[in-house]
């Protein structure tokens, strides 16, 4: 991994990132379009929205922002939402810095645990997270998508 004082600042996302974090999510979710059979539910949410009503985090980088972090604060805990690294930009350590910022905003707020989902098609990411000490403690439909929601103790 890169030397992180090398890597871009996350800073929190403007009402003027809209644009460009959805540019940034479609990229980074595009090609699971075949593997689920239709757009993964991030592609479909309204970034004006989401900036306005919850903690959204970005990368920046030459074409445009590289990295989207979305925490939803909720009942029970803290909700990673959304991650999404650029393609061309994954693999660069921005996607760990960013779960890294998700993992201290829980912290910081007060939560004892924070909370993810993925599709349960995506392998790849389910085995990440739980590298990273997240536990399976759900598996549910929603909006259609059929998710597995993970959990990691603060």
């Amino acid at each position: 991994m890169p030397d992180s004082t090398a890597l871009p600042a996350i800073r929190h996302a403007l009402a003027s990132d809209a644009a460009s974090i959805a540019e940034c999510v479609a990229a980074a979710y595009s090609p699971y379009i075949e593997r689920i059979g239709k757009p993964p539910g991030p592609m479909l949410d309204s970034y004006d929205e989401i900036i306005r009503d919850h903690r959204v985090f970005v990368v920046d980088g030459d074409e445009g922002i590289i990295g989207v972090l979305v925490l939803i604060e909720k009942g029970s805990g803290l909700l990673l939402d959304n991650i999404a690294v650029r393609p061309s930009r994954q693999r660069t350590g921005i996607g760990q810095r960013l779960m890294a910022r998700a993992e201290a905003e829980g912290r910081r707020l007060g939560h004892a645990h924070l909370d993810l989902y993925t599709h349960q098609s995506m392998m790849e990411n389910i085995a990440l997270y739980a590298r990273r000490g997240y536990e399976e403690i759900e598996r549910r439909i929603e909006r259609g998508y059929p998710r597995v929601y993970m959990r990691k103790r603060l």
